[in-house]
Formats: structure tokens, C-alpha cells, sequence
């Protein structure tokens, strides 16, 4: 066990599956103190109570500014720091004709994907500003690069996210608080049958056909690159959109 981030206290949205959950693990055998939030409480709480005595859980639905509030009291509350933000929470609509998502899921994917980033950057730039600095991550997607068909709205929230953090990152800059945004290609989490518009074998070879790697994304790959950019290792970074995607957008 090494300690990439030993003193940093991380919160980690949509951290009670997938990618978030892998952030959350990786985080915490780095030294760090998580807090893993999710809208599933039950399933943060197992994610926490298996990292040990390292994490909390707390049960946030990202979309309400009060419950992120809350959130980052609790961080603060248990651990008395918060250096480390990651947005990873997220929703789609499943793989259609874009005028067939309704407004209601329209709704939610902005507040989703792009408001809770609205309320956690309120939240948390006053405590990182106070404390000389900070790392802000979100789980943009190469869809914000590289556009899917019957993704549209989906695919929008995540340009949304990855111009945001570029300009985070210029107006965040001379408070030494750096924001980054990861932008993995579908990988295999329990969202994938709602982007793909199923999850079949032949979904998969389908997918695995357009990586140059030639496999799916695993929360592990996302984990460390979310890892490399909290560290100190990645001090000079920051507005990046980095690409986990196994050569998908080349």
C-alpha cells in the first residue's frame, strides 16, 4: 500500500457502484479519508463499511442543493477537511430518438450531470480556497468528445461538463484549486445497458470492436486516472479533459 494521498480527505459522488465506487476504493488504499455519497444510502454504506474505518457514507441525492450541503458537512464534520471533490454521479437516457426522451428525463440528466456540479463547486471552493488549494473532478464521457447517435441529451451534458471545467479551471487557478474531468468510453458498470440500449454479447464485441485496446472500460482504469489527477503527482494539471478510453477517440 502505497500513499498517494495520505491527509486528503476525498468525497466521491455515485460512489455505491461503477466507476464511483472504484474511485472511492483506489482513493482509500492511497491514504486517503472518503466520503462516499450515493442517492443508494444502503449501497454507499456497504461500499464504506467494506473500506473500513477510512470512510463514511452518506446518503445525497446530488440534485438538491441542501443534500449536497449536507454532504460536505459531514465531510467536514467527520474529517475537518475537504480536498478532493469528484462529480461523478450520473444519468442517461436510454439510446434513442432524441425526440423521444420526455422532459422529465431531459430534467434529470441536467440536474445530474450538470447542476450538482453547480452546487458541489458552491460548496466546496470556499473550504479548498480557505485551506490553499484543492483538486474539483468530474466524470464527463467521451461522449462530450465523440458524440453517439440516440445519446444526444446525454451526450450534451457532457460537453456541458468539459467546457465547464475548463473555465473552472482558469477562474479556480490563482486559488490553487485544480479542475480536471475524465472522459471514459462505456465501460462495463450497471449504466451500460441503458447507453448501449442493452447488454448483450453482441453489444459488447460490438463495442470492444471501435477500442483500439479492445475491451470496455473497468472502474479500476477510471479509478487511477482519477487517482494520478487528486495526487500531487499531477500538481501542474489542471482544465484537462483526459481521455480513458483504450484509444476510442483517436
Amino acid at each position: 500500500m502505497s500513499s498517494r494521498l495520505e491527509n486528503k480527505v476525498a468525497i466521491v459522488t455515485g460512489a455505491a457502484s461503477g466507476f464511483g465506487e472504484g474511485m472511492a476504493r483506489r482513493f482509500a488504499e492511497e491514504g486517503a479519508k472518503v466520503v462516499v455519497a450515493d442517492l443508494n444510502a444502503m449501497g454507499a454504506e456497504r461500499v464504506a463499511s467494506e473500506i473500513g474505518g477510512s470512510a463514511i457514507a452518506v446518503g445525497t441525492d446530488v440534485t438538491v442543493r441542501a443534500e449536497i450541503d449536507e454532504l460536505v458537512y459531514a465531510a467536514m464534520q467527520a474529517f475537518g477537511r475537504v480536498d478532493i471533490m469528484v462529480n461523478n454521479a450520473g444519468f442517461t437516457h436510454r439510446s434513442g430518438s432524441l425526440i423521444d426522451v420526455d422532459e422529465e428525463t431531459f430534467d434529470l440528466i441536467a440536474d445530474v450531470n450538470m447542476k450538482a456540479v453547480y452546487f458541489s463547486t458552491l460548496a466546496v471552493v470556499p473550504i479548498m480556497e480557505r485551506q490553499g488549494g484543492g483538486s474539483i473532478i468530474t466524470t464527463a464521457s467521451t461522449s462530450g468528445i465523440r458524440p453517439q447517435a440516440g445519446l444526444t441529451w446525454y451526450n450534451a451534458s457532457k460537453g456541458w461538463a468539459i467546457t465547464a471545467t475548463k473555465s473552472m479551471a482558469l477562474e479556480l487557478a490563482p486559488k490553487k484549486i485544480r479542475v480536471n474531468c475524465l472522459c471514459p468510453v462505456s465501460g462495463d458498470t450497471p449504466m451500460l445497458a441503458r447507453f448501449m440500449g442493452g447488454d448483450t454479447p453482441e453489444i459488447r464485441a460490438e463495442i470492444r470492436a471501435a477500442i483500439p485496446l479492445g475491451r470496455l472500460s473497468t472502474p479500476l482504469d477510471v479509478a487511477n486516472a482519477a487517482l494520478w489527477l487528486a495526487s500531487d503527482e499531477a500538481a501542474f494539471i489542471t482544465g484537462v479533459a483526459l481521455e480513458v478510453d483504450g484509444g476510442f477517440d483517436i
